[in-house]
């Protein structure tokens, strides 16, 4: 666990605040969807940010990078914003839709550790999420670089959300059920 403490920590301290500001402005501007793209566990780090930026406010859904090139890119639009996601900005997959989804004619983002990766140098925009090394005793798992993604992804949702006034009365209305929704309906925010 201090392995990735440690690893969020540098994140935290490093992170390019023009990059960030960027990006909280181009989704705040957004007319059409933020989507996001990765294969494997970025993949599982994209559904979850899709997620939280949808449930703060923002529409927003995952889309696999490998079933975008067999008919999911149908459900990008010219409006949209696509994250995609990986640590080496080198995974094939990963890399394959980025032509299509400028031909539709959305913009794209780079969340990776590498300024100098395919990934970083083909997207519109860049956030550089660098993480030093992985968290298990081999530096391979994708570990502390998938927890900086959700770490910084869910940073951004908050700033979003926070920029745009969201309010607990909005919360509640995207969450009619479980536990919170249910809390906020007691407290009479609906």
């Amino acid at each position: 666990m201090q392995r990735e403490i440690d690893a969020m920590q540098s994140i935290a301290d490093q992170l390019d605040a023009g990059q960030y500001d960027e990006l909280v402005e181009a989704i705040r501007g957004l007319n059409g969807r933020l989507i996001f793209m990765g294969v494997g566990k970025t993949g599982h780090i994209g559904e979850k940010l899709a997620a939280t930026f949808a449930s703060l406010g923002t529409p927003s859904f995952f889309v696999h990078a490998t079933e975008a090139m067999h008919g999911d890119l149908g459900m990008v639009t010219k409006d949209d914003l696509v994250i995609l996601i990986s640590n080496s900005g080198e995974t094939k997959e990963t890399l394959a839709p980025i032509n299509a989804i400028k031909r539709i004619g959305a913009q794209t983002v780079a969340f990776t550790g590498r300024a100098d990766s395919s990934l970083a140098k083909q997207c519109d925009k860049l956030l550089l999420i660098p993480v030093q090394c992985e968290a298990d005793d081999l530096g391979l798992a994708p570990t502390s670089s998938s927890t900086a993604a959700l770490m910084v992804g869910d940073a951004i949702a908050c700033t979003v959300s926070h920029e745009e006034q969201f309010t607990k009365t909005d919360f509640a209305g995207f969450h009619p059920g479980g536990a919170l929704g249910q809390k906020l309906l007691r407290e009479g925010v609906l």
